[in-house]
């Protein structure tokens, strides 16, 4: 049986938007639905002139380039490429030896 879904409706950037959830991430989902509006209203604030799509776009960008940035920053994949480099320098003095 598929798990219920909830429906909530949900405001960005002055327009509702209908939304089918699982019940255990309305807290979540509503948590980044209000982030992304405050984003949107920064980008109204810094960038006059454009329109509503253009600042939900710039707004997106911004999201994906910073878990791009954060994705690369993250301890345990240094960590991985730490242990890999160790390796492949290991079996690089072997071979050499």
């Amino acid at each position: 049986m598929e798990d219920e879904l909830l429906s909530i409706t949900v405001w960005l950037a002055g327009r509702s938007y209908r939304l089918r959830i699982k019940p255990e991430e309305e807290s979540a989902v509503r948590k980044a639905v209000k982030l992304a509006d405050e984003k949107v209203n920064e980008m109204r604030v810094h960038y006059a002139g454009k329109d509503d799509q253009d600042f939900m776009a710039m707004s997106l960008l911004t999201y994906a380039a910073d878990s791009a940035i954060d994705s690369l920053n993250n301890p345990l994949l240094h960590e991985e490429l730490t242990k890999m480099s160790k390796k492949i320098d290991k079996a690089v003095n072997m071979a050499n030896s």
